[in-house]
């Protein structure tokens, strides 16, 4: 896959209100194929809601999603992840018990077509496809630096590796889209840098779009190509991270200082 081969997201006029209180106001974004976008805003900003409703997770009250020529607004989460596009959460959520390549192959789950009778049953054609996709799991695995721990329980994987796993595990849906909600949060510092070079390694190699939400600004600035930043609900600035972070807005407040 190319960024050829990827559309544009384009949200327009997103609003969301819960019982009253406005999380999103009017916010646009646009994520030009193939770039690593951020969304970045003090606490309550309203990421997390933009996070989302781009996953479908939340319907917006007003506004657009458009992933090319799909309408994502109304879709619900499954819809949206055929179209091709994954997610990783803050909170990780792999399933403890499996091992990691189980948990990868549950990132495959959207690619496989033998049906729940012909992998009960083990017929021939299901092992095959079963082979082709631990084979390509394990491939992904190596790329983001976690094959050695393909037959460890996730559970007792160290928090670092588990959260590339994660990446790992919404990389193996093979997306378009890959959407990142703080991927290094609670890391140190060689985890976290261990994650941004698989980050851009998986942006630079597989030519897919990537919109991260993040608070590490130094790993924002190595990362993105462009940044939008909210707060209370609205976007205050958009563009390159150097210009962004110049903007006195966000300088008010998201680092807390006086322009």
């Amino acid at each position: 896959m190319t960024a050829t081969d990827v559309p544009e997201l384009v949200a327009t006029g997103l609003t969301v209100r819960f019982a009253g209180l406005t999380a999103l106001d009017g916010v646009d974004l646009t994520v030009r194929p193939g770039s690593l976008h951020a969304l970045i805003g003090p606490n309550g900003a309203g990421k997390s809601t933009c996070f989302n409703v781009l996953s479908g997770v939340y319907r917006a009250d007003a506004g657009s999603v458009r992933f090319g020529d799909a309408e994502l607004t109304a879709l619900p989460p499954h819809r949206i992840a055929a179209l091709g596009v994954a997610r990783t959460f803050q909170n990780i959520a792999l399933s403890e018990r499996l091992s990691t390549a189980d948990n990868l192959m549950l990132g495959r789950h959207r690619l496989t077509r033998a049906g729940v009778l012909s992998a009960g049953l083990r017929l021939p054609r299901a092992r095959s496809e079963e082979r082709r996709h631990r084979a390509r799991a394990a491939e992904i695995a190596e790329f983001v630096g976690v094959a050695e721990h393909l037959a460890v329980p996730a559970g007792a994987l160290p928090y670092g590796v588990r959260k590339r796993v994660e990446l790992a595990r919404a990389l193996c849906a093979e997306p378009r889209l890959l959407l990142l909600d703080e991927p290094v949060a609670g890391m140190n510092g060689p985890e976290r840098h261990a994650m941004a070079r698989a980050i851009r390694q998986a942006r630079d190699a597989l030519g897919l779009s990537v919109v991260l939400v993040e608070h590490d600004m130094a790993m924002v600035a190595r990362l993105a190509d462009e940044v939008t930043v909210l707060d209370f609900g609205r976007r205050i600035a958009a563009g390159p991270p150097d210009r962004v972070r110049r903007d006195p807005a966000v300088i008010r407040a998201y680092l807390g200082e006086q322009s």
